[in-house]
């Protein structure tokens, strides 16, 4: 059902981008009307559009977020007359409009210098933690030097022990075929044949 609703938002709405902001809520939405600062301050909205797209459409008008800051949020609920097609901002004296858009510019420099603040601390953290995977990876590195080293001496160690015990084998078996071949004569002189 399409309803029109009409509502005051004070607080700090003006001279604050909260117009654009009131118009920014209905992009790619089927909500048309105006939005409109008053001389009390105040900012007037009137919306035209289907009830649930209007009530999504208060509450994110309804924000505290530096700059803006809705403290009062009056709704009034009518019927559609269906005199819009479209939703615009009215502005009102230029010099006025243009201070405005400064001050809008500058909020949002201000939200720009806050998230690259937030970006460069999230940065720092990610160098902190690259630093210490770096160290944990030279520690490793170490480690992984240590392991060669062992297992170059312990290379080295059985070369030694294979080269011992192939002169150890030589030697007993030297010594076992010396023995074989007295005990072969022997047996011959005995007049047996092995």
């Amino acid at each position: 059902m399409i309803r029109r609703v009409k509502i005051i938002a004070g607080g700090d709405v003006q001279a604050v981008g909260y117009r654009e902001y009131v118009r920014k809520a209905t992009f790619r939405k089927k909500i048309f009307g105006q939005v409109q600062n008053h001389e009390s301050g105040e900012v007037e909205i009137i919306a035209e559009g289907e009830e649930n797209d209007l009530k999504s459409f208060i509450e994110n008008i309804n924000v505290s977020e530096y700059p803006i800051d809705v403290r009062e949020c009056n709704v009034t609920w009518h019927d559609a007359i269906g005199d819009y097609t479209k939703f615009e901002i009215i502005r009102g004296d230029k010099d006025q409009e243009l201070f405005e858009r400064i001050d809008v510019a500058g909020s949002l420099l201000y939200r720009v210098v806050e998230n690259t603040t937030l970006s460069l601390e999230k940065q720092d953290q990610m160098l902190e933690k690259q630093d210490l995977m770096l160290g944990k990876q030279d520690q490793m590195l170490g480690k992984q030097d240590e392991m060669i080293s062992l297992q170059h001496d312990t290379v080295e160690e059985i070369k030694g022990l294979r080269k011992d015990s192939e002169s150890y084998f030589e030697k007993e078996f030297s010594e076992i075929k010396r023995k074989l071949h007295s005990i072969e004569n022997a047996l011959n002189e005995m007049g047996i044949k092995v």
